[in-house]
């Protein structure tokens, strides 16, 4: 039997709501946390799905657990009029929107508190969705969160999502709906 792990192991609350307070409380931090522990992976990661994505020409773009908005911000670059950055952190969320303030890009990115293990977007919301590891890690209840992305990948053409490997040949797992 799978024993549940928590950010914090003397505390009653939900695995959910550990994260989010996890991700809350390092909010500030996260930015610097991620580059030295990633040992800059996740820049790299982050210039490729752009590279990718900006010879599909998506017009609307969903990036699930956005944390700090790093990807929201590059996506930018694929010239999509709308994306949504969400999270289920507000503190992670708050530093995104300054970073989205101050860049200027309130006119293209909107930055949404929200569950992605229950997304509420229509069918053919978007037509590239993307995600980062940490919600696969730290997703409560991968079944439930595989329902929610099965929803969102027959709602989308492209989910894109970097493999937790640093010696992976390729970087990403794609999921590209015909």
């Amino acid at each position: 039997m799978k024993k549940t792990v928590t950010p914090y192991a003397n505390k009653q609350d939900s695995k959910k709501k550990q994260v989010t307070q996890m991700f809350d409380g390092i909010s500030s931090n996260y930015d610097f946390l991620n580059r030295m522990i990633s040992l800059g992976i996740d820049v790299k990661w982050r210039k490729r799905v752009v590279q990718i994505l900006v010879h599909k020409k998506p017009d609307s773009i969903l990036d699930i657990a956005t944390g700090t908005g790093d990807l929201a911000v590059a996506l930018v670059a694929t010239k999509a009029a709308k994306i949504i950055g969400l999270d289920i952190s507000p503190g992670m969320l708050s530093v995104g929107k300054e970073k989205v303030t101050s860049y200027n890009l309130d006119h293209t990115i909107q930055m949404v508190l929200g569950d992605s293990e229950a997304l509420v977007y229509d069918e053919n919301s978007f037509d590239a969705v993307t995600i980062a590891i940490s919600y696969l890690c730290n997703s409560p209840n991968v079944s439930n969160s595989g329902s929610g992305l099965s929803r969102s990948e027959q709602q989308t053409k492209c989910l894109w999502m970097p493999k937790y490997s640093y010696l992976s040949k390729s970087m990403f797992s794609q999921e590209c709906l015909r």
